[in-house]
């Protein structure tokens, strides 16, 4: 598919050949139990929640160049990061991926399969802690390549050539809970106005280790919402974890224009002034 995603053998081979940082997104306790050999836990990544205002994008900047930094990632390493699954840690790799691509690193790849892939390979894992490095992260400005915040998606309400693409869980989606951490979590259920919807896991194949379906197939998935190769389609979940993780689902498939709304219904539904759609998206029969 892409060079971003890398199978189990492909990582073996990429740390013989060069400087590799090795990134275990998941919970401590998790990492505490067992992790690649090598592997740094920054579990930030995932629970982190950012505001797309110039003062919450300054703080994730601070926040993550600190903790990228800490890692050991001076720009000539290769970051690979790794969850449990591709589809059990609410997308927290690509994620990853997202915020150091969004930094300006230039060298990012993930772990396609997870820990799950590593131990379906029969490969050793560790409990060891390793000391890493710590050394001053590259910090690039990388502007609004990647990540879109609530002006750009204001803005994207009125123009019909922009998909709003929402890939939260159904219950969501509907409007009957606001996120993951519960139904009430956020002051107001609902969508963007006008977004169309995709369940995050469709792109990906079921199995014991989920991996992306093939690039035609991911296609199929978004020709059902209007999305074709050169739409420009605007990612949005709760906090951006979820919709990372459709971000390289689509551009591995060819999708040329696709941001990400990183503040997503975190940072819009507590903001009264911005408008929403709620109660259910379709005529009850």
């Amino acid at each position: 598919m892409s060079t971003v995603l890398l199978s189990v053998p492909e990582l073996l081979t990429l740390t013989e050949k060069e400087p590799t940082v090795i990134i275990d997104t998941r919970s401590p306790e998790s990492y505490a139990a067992g992790h690649i050999p090598g592997a740094v836990n920054i579990h930030d990544i995932f629970t982190y929640l950012a505001t797309s205002t110039p003062e919450g994008l300054a703080a994730l900047k601070a926040k993550f160049s600190e903790a990228f930094g800490k890692a050991g990632l001076t720009g000539k390493e290769t970051a690979v990061i790794y969850e449990e699954a591709m589809n059990t840690g609410f997308g927290q790799s690509t994620r990853g991926y997202v915020l150091l691509a969004y930094l300006g690193y230039p060298k990012v790849s993930i772990l396609h399969g997870g820990y799950r892939a590593w131990l379906d390979a029969g490969l050793p894992v560790t409990t060891e802690v390793p000391e890493a490095a710590s050394t001053e992260f590259p910090l690039r400005d990388t502007g609004t390549e990647l990540l879109i915040g609530k002006d750009e998606v204001l803005a994207a309400l009125d123009d019909e050539n922009v998909v709003l693409l929402d890939v939260r869980d159904i219950d969501e989606w509907i409007g009957t809970s606001s996120s993951p951490y519960g139904k009430d979590f956020c002051p107001r259920k609902g969508r963007l106005p006008g977004a169309r919807w995709i369940e995050w896991y469709r792109f990906m194949k079921p199995g014991a280790t989920p991996l992306y379906k093939a690039p035609e197939e991911i296609l199929a998935e978004c020709h059902t919402v209007g999305i074709g190769s050169d739409t420009p389609v605007y990612l949005y979940c709760f906090k951006g974890a979820r919709a990372s993780n459709t971000l390289v689902a689509l551009k591995a498939a060819g999708v040329n224009n696709v941001k990400l709304y990183f503040g997503s219904w975190n940072e819009w539904s507590r903001d009264p002034e911005l408008p929403i759609e709620s109660g259910l998206p379709y005529a009850p029969a």
